[in-house]
């Protein structure tokens, strides 16, 4: 009964925890933009992240490492520290933009500047950072986060066509704008798996004391937990698509996004969308918060778990409140969010391979898997999805960023 419990509540987990403002930003340029010809990155993506998360899960429950701690000690620190490095930048630029995504919801919703929410939305972040218990930080905000299902149903209120639907899923290049398209689908699949995605899973699964017990209960929680989320981001894609495109409204700011559920829900739509933004937003700060304070903490052999008290714990509670800190600090210069938010995922997807591919090392290493090493499948997978999304993300952004000027 336990474990039942427990693979329901990680189901509910994932699909609250699964939609973060990378999520929602590229989603809503992609359909507003491209229409539904982009739901096939979110598929994509959504099938390496299940691969990736089962593997976490099941690396920390075999070998009793979380992926930080093995890396270093199965590479060297030397050969660690880059990669390391690339990490710990992008998820800072990352949880800036979550930051930036509950404070551009609070706009919203008040008429007052994003910039003079950073302050008040950090000190509640690290707060509750501060007092809270793991199970109080993963489960809290996730079930909260349940409303991004009114984005599926949306679907069904505006009424989307099936076969225009299973067309998106097919890959395709647009006559135009090729560039920008294949900036969003590097910038889809970085929303999708991004590295503190399964970093924080893995830790978690330590905290959680996780035995061999929860193979298979890991497998489903994946694979349930990371489809359910993987649909609500293309439900994000097709909601804009029926709502934005026809009438010609480019996402180029939050608040161009905020119109699309309104057709749906009349008024209370742009209510659920502020709603499921700064919720989504906020739970994914809180991830990154602890995933950034994990890495750091099993780099340098320190104490660490949000179960314990922050003395406990002191340079593990240190770095996730210089990680608060520095990101609200950059929401208060007053960068455009939306932009922040769709380079951060661009270059999320540009260093993955540098987490990625040493983690499939690991879970081909017998000294640490024994029996439950990786077959060929997953290995191909997972390998070929991220090789081409870093090569395509080092074609892209600097086109990108030559045709933004």
């Amino acid at each position: 009964m336990k474990k039942i419990l427990g693979i329901a509540l990680g189901i509910v987990t994932s699909i609250g925890g699964f939609l973060d403002v990378g999520s929602i930003a590229t989603s809503a340029q992609a359909g507003a933009a491209f229409g539904l010809s982009l739901l096939w990155a979110v598929l994509l993506g959504t099938i390496c992240v299940i691969f990736l998360v089962e593997m976490s899960g099941r690396f920390s429950i075999v070998s009793g490492h979380t992926i930080i701690d093995a890396i270093r000690k199965r590479f060297g620190f030397a050969a660690f520290i880059v990669p390391f490095a690339a990490t710990l930048l992008v998820n800072l630029l990352v949880l800036a933009a979550e930051l930036g995504g509950v404070c551009v919801a609070l706009q919203l919703l008040t008429g007052i500047g994003f910039q003079l929410w950073a302050i008040p939305v950090a000190l509640a972040l690290w707060m509750l950072l501060w007092l809270a218990t793991f199970d109080m930080v993963e489960n809290g905000a996730a079930l909260l986060g349940l409303v991004t299902l009114c984005f599926v149903v949306a679907i069904f209120v505006l009424g989307a066509e099936p076969v225009e639907l299973a067309a998106g899923l097919v890959p395709s290049l647009p006559a135009e704008e090729r560039t920008h398209y294949l900036f969003l689908v590097v910038s889809i699949i970085g929303a999708t798996i991004a590295p503190y995605l399964f970093l924080f899973y893995s830790s978690g699964a330590i905290e959680d004391k996780w035995d061999k017990s929860f193979i298979t209960a890991n497998r489903v929680i994946a694979t349930l937990g990371m489809s359910f989320g993987g649909l609500i981001s293309m439900a994000v894609i097709i909601v804009a698509a029926l709502a934005l495109k026809p009438q010609g409204i480019r996402v180029e700011e939050f608040e161009q996004a905020a119109l699309m559920l309104v057709p749906a829900y009349g008024g209370w739509g742009f209510y659920l969308f502020v709603a499921s933004l700064a919720i989504a937003c906020f739970g994914a700060a809180l991830e990154l918060s602890l995933a950034s304070a994990y890495s750091v903490s099993q780099a340098f052999g320190w104490n660490w778990g949000e179960n314990l008290k922050p003395r406990e714990a002191a340079r593990f509670s240190t770095t996730y409140s210089a990680f608060i800190a520095a990101a609200g600090l950059i929401v208060l210069v007053g960068l455009n969010p939306m932009k922040l938010t769709l380079f951060s995922m661009a270059i999320t997807a540009l260093v993955l391979p540098l987490t990625a591919l040493p983690f499939l090392v690991l879970m081909n290493d017998p000294r640490y898997m024994g029996s439950h090493v990786n077959s060929r499948f997953s290995n191909a997978v997972v390998a070929l999805i991220v090789v081409l999304t870093g090569i395509l993300a080092v074609v892209s952004i600097p086109l990108e960023l030559i045709g933004s000027k």
